[in-house]
């Protein structure tokens, strides 16, 4: 660390010698130019005119600079500058045009404006850039971010746009491929969005790290609106799936497929908009990252008393309690377990080690104070919707742990993004359409054939335009 006195700057004698000598000098000249002048007939005269007309240049030259010191460069009469000046100028020119609070060029404080995010490919060329940041700037919109993704021919330029409300995509994306970007694509775009790439890079890793289970749900986030489905290599029955994938994984235009870290493979598709090399070394990553953690759950756990008295612990379930919730089966009743999983009550064992796995969603267990495991809450990814299912031991039904489970998954679905969850059960479940009713959300029934589903939505008030689908949930390949 530099001290205060070591900062200051050193004492130049010769400096200020110099200055002194020039001083005496100026006053010898001016004392010699008065005795010339004032001892002529009109020499009084003579010195006061020469003072006014140097107190007018002084008032002039002020007046001068303080107009024209901040003027922007002007886009007529000349040449923008080419190559990597290029495009600093244009992105000048924007923030001038857009961001200014003065001039007929800028979006007024009061005037309303929208969020775009735009991705167009330009050629790999000096002024490419600069020229899209001129006709944005045109259209009086504001450049807040701007990343890059380099391709074998041309580059791929992201932007996050502040524009006015009344701006249509349609006009933006002609100006675009009129200043040379082709292949554009432009979706409207949230208050989410303005967090910078290296950021939300970060911040996902960090969840990753935390929980196996975040991994689906942050490649969603990291590469925007996409479906992933996680396909296991050993299917419910125990047969191999056939389905791999190279430990560098393959990217195919729409669709990239990487190797799941606990088996199978993890397919992401984006079918409106190609994925980028970029992109593809970004979810890699993240990938790798997971691999090299192993498996790995938050170890979190809540303590709560039941009506009676009894205390319950409510936790995280993995892959590790497979033995307990097998046990649970068994102490179960036929009719308990056909209501939970639809189907022939002997293959209930087979689903376990699919709902247990994170890569398919995120379980709840419920264990007694003896530590003897009585209920489980799954969250399962189907899609662009998210399943819940209930299994609660006979013993421990009817005390309230069904809600409380339900009230729970609920939550973690909301955290996760999704938009509505829905449950699949029998038309005489009385238990679980009374825990559906408890959520106290906006419910929707369908019948069939005596199954009945239950949709919750969990957001009401979240406006919804025409491209700006929020992204869906992963979803897996063998759901029970």
């Amino acid at each position: 660390m530099t001290s205060a006195k070591s900062a200051r700057r050193p004492h130049h004698w010769r400096r200020d010698l110099i200055e002194l000598a020039a001083l005496f000098t100026a006053v010898a000249v001016a004392d010699a130019i008065a005795n010339l002048i004032g001892h002529q007939p009109d020499g009084p005269y003579l010195l006061v005119a020469s003072a006014v007309a140097l107190v007018a240049t002084a008032a002039f030259h002020t007046w001068w600079a303080r107009r024209h010191s901040h003027a922007p460069p002007s886009g007529e009469g000349g040449s923008a500058p080419g190559g990597a000046d290029a495009a600093e100028h244009g992105a000048r020119v924007g923030a001038a045009g857009v961001a200014g609070g003065s001039g007929a060029g800028g979006i007024a404080g009061a005037e309303e404006t929208t969020l775009w995010r735009m991705r167009t490919t330009v050629r790999d060329a000096p002024g490419s850039l600069a020229a899209l940041c001129v006709a944005l700037a045109g259209l009086r919109v504001d450049i807040l971010t701007l990343g890059t993704h380099p391709l074998a021919q041309g580059t791929v330029d992201e932007f996050l746009l502040r524009a006015p409300a009344s701006l249509q995509a349609q006009e933006l994306s002609r100006e675009i491929a009129a200043a040379g970007g082709t292949s554009t694509w432009i979706e409207r775009a949230d208050a989410h969005d303005l967090v910078d790439i290296p950021t939300r890079v970060l911040s996902l890793a960090t969840r990753t790290a935390l929980d196996a289970a975040e991994l689906p749900l942050a490649l969603r986030q990291l590469l925007g609106r996409c479906t992933i489905h996680s396909l296991p290599a050993v299917s419910v029955t125990g047969r191999p799936t056939g389905e791999s994938a190279p430990v560098e994984g393959v990217l195919e235009e729409t669709v990239m497929r990487l190797r799941d870290p606990s088996g199978g493979v993890i397919s992401v598709e984006r079918p409106y908009l190609p994925f980028t090399p970029t992109e593809f070394a970004r979810a890699r990553a993240l990938v790798e990252l997971d691999a090299r953690l192993g498996p790995r759950v938050p170890r979190g756990e809540d303590v709560l008393t039941l009506p009676e008295g009894n205390e319950i612990t409510v936790r995280r379930a993995d892959r590790g309690d497979l033995a307990a919730a097998r046990a649970m089966h068994d102490r179960c009743s036929q009719r308990t377990l056909g209501l939970r999983y639809h189907g022939p009550v002997s293959d209930a064992d087979r689903y376990l080690d699919h709902l247990l796995s994170p890569r398919f969603g995120r379980t709840l267990a419920v264990q007694t104070a003896s530590g003897k495991l009585v209920a489980l809450g799954h969250l399962l990814w189907d899609g662009d919707e998210t399943e819940v299912a209930l299994l609660v031991e006979d013993d421990w039904q009817r005390r309230g742990i069904g809600s409380e489970l339900l009230g729970r998954l609920a939550a973690l679905a909301v955290e996760a993004g999704c938009d509505s969850v829905y449950a699949v059960t029998q038309s005489h479940n009385t238990g679980m359409v009374a825990a559906m009713r408890a959520l106290e959300l906006p419910l929707d029934y369908q019948i069939e054939e005596g199954t009945l589903v239950i949709t919750a939505r969990l957001t009401t008030d979240r406006p919804t335009t025409e491209g700006s689908a929020r992204p869906s949930a992963p979803t897996e390949g063998a759901r029970r």
